[in-house]
């Protein structure tokens, strides 16, 4: 299975960024080839299970996820089942006011896309991606004039199941 790592260190303060990434709608804001989070419902771990739409090298896949595990201000791990099977890891480091944030993908490429050439090709584009959706996340946070609302988990939910 591929697998995708990059990191960034962010001058803001991790829970402001954990809390922003748990809610994995907000990840629209700042993940490019993301088209559409729907049925996004908070779980009694805290995390949240969703339908999502997602553009890879062109196609355009979708399926269903949910937070698997998470550690307040740590850890988020993400599963997500349909045209893409992946796991997303996200790993939270502070110091200093400032956080070290690391993405990981690992995931098995839909049938249309698993030749060799094409998987090298994907690989290198998602590698890409990886780094500009962080890059995308310390712009939000450093860049912005106001800090980044944060939305409250309780009773939270959006679309219909």
């Amino acid at each position: 299975m591929p697998t995708v790592e990059n990191e960034v260190v962010i001058n803001a303060p991790v829970h402001q960024i954990y809390d922003y990434v748990s809610k994995t709608s907000n990840l629209m804001q700042v993940w490019p080839s993301l088209l559409e989070i729907t049925h996004e419902t908070l779980l009694p771990n805290g995390g949240y299970s969703y339908r999502w739409k997602y553009k890879m090298a062109g196609i355009r896949l979708s399926g269903i996820g949910e937070c698997i595990q998470l550690v307040p201000d740590a850890l988020l791990i993400s599963k997500n089942i349909g045209d893409l099977e992946s796991i997303v890891t996200f790993k939270f480091q502070s110091y200093n006011n400032r956080t070290r944030v690391s993405l990981t993908f690992l995931y098995k490429l839909p049938g249309i896309l698993s030749n060799q050439l094409t998987e090298n090709i994907v690989l290198r584009m998602n590698s890409k991606e990886a780094g500009l959706i962080l890059d995308n996340l310390r712009i939000m946070f450093e860049d912005s004039v106001s800090p980044v609302p944060v939305p409250d988990k309780a009773n939270h939910q959006t679309g219909p199941n």
